[in-house]
């Protein structure tokens, strides 16, 4: 019994060890929850339902400029170094919140990245598409809550090349390569055109329906 009980103090003091240490380097997160997450497929439905289907509108007068993003979110924090804690596995920080090591899966194309300079983090609506959606007519700082929306599933680490392929196509006109994701990736977008009252085109609809099928 002696024994036993030495072996679960040490373990415990090991533990505690192990825990200072991280403190001291940086702070540390385990893998945790991709973006939050979205509607049911059911709820979906309803939310794709209610969406105004109309015409894209003209991109002009856009620029990501126009849509302030990694803004300051908690403490020492930006939006993005936000995302790449919250999305990554095993990642260590330094004081200035942008993470020194940690690895990151993109759920687009199932790719593991170690490095953090080589993750993108992507927005699930892209800025151009918002524009064309209603955005062009928002406020500046609408705008920016708009790029720096943490409350759903508009931010997700992905690989550079997927969303370099995505760019600002909407999903009549791109899907991720792992279609293991389209349900959730249909009700993300779904989610977040609703939430922020933008419109779809028909293709649009079409494609988010063929999607949440595979619910």
């Amino acid at each position: 019994m002696r024994s036993s009980a030495l072996a679960r103090h040490l373990i415990a003091l090991v533990t505690t060890l192990l825990a200072v240490v991280a403190l001291i380097v940086g702070f540390v997160s385990p893998a945790s929850a991709y973006p939050p997450d979205p509607p049911s497929p059911a709820e979906s439905a309803q939310q794709l339902a209610g969406l105004t289907v109309a015409p894209p509108g003209s991109s002009s007068g856009y620029s990501r400029d126009r849509f302030p993003h990694w803004s300051p979110a908690e403490g020492s924090c930006n939006t993005r170094e936000m995302v790449l804690v919250r999305d990554g596995s095993g990642v260590s920080t330094g004081a200035d919140c942008y993470p020194t090591a940690g690895s990151w899966y993109s759920v687009y194309d199932q790719v593991w990245i170690e490095e953090p300079s080589d993750v993108s983090v992507d927005h699930m609506v892209p800025l151009a598409n918002a524009w064309r959606s209603g955005a062009s007519s928002w406020t500046e700082d609408r705008r920016e809550d708009f790029a720096n929306d943490l409350a759903r599933g508009q931010l997700i680490a992905v690989t550079a090349s997927s969303n370099s392929s995505k760019g600002d196509s909407d999903p009549s006109e791109w899907r991720p390569p792992n279609q293991n994701w389209w349900c959730y990736y249909a009700r993300h977008w779904t989610d977040v055109k609703y939430d922020w009252d933008l419109t779809i085109t028909s293709a649009e609809k079409t494609a988010l329906q063929e999607m949440l099928a595979t619910c």
